[in-house]
């Protein structure tokens, strides 16, 4: 919890990318806040991957 990280899941049709905080992962269910404060929840079954990445590089 508290890495940032970056997921791709299963959506009818393709797939979808998150990039964010993963703030928690109880119950199947990942919780990752995106910088502009959207929170998305990810049944873990539709999970494909995820990695934790570096932080963002600050903007300027």
């Amino acid at each position: 919890m508290g890495r940032r990280v970056t997921t791709r899941r299963r959506v009818p049709g393709g797939f979808r990318d998150a990039v964010g905080e993963l703030e928690f992962w109880r119950d199947g269910v990942l919780g990752v806040r995106k910088r502009d404060g959207t929170l998305v929840e990810i049944a873990e079954e539709t999970l494909v991957a995820a990695r934790v990445v570096q932080p963002p590089h600050p903007r300027g």
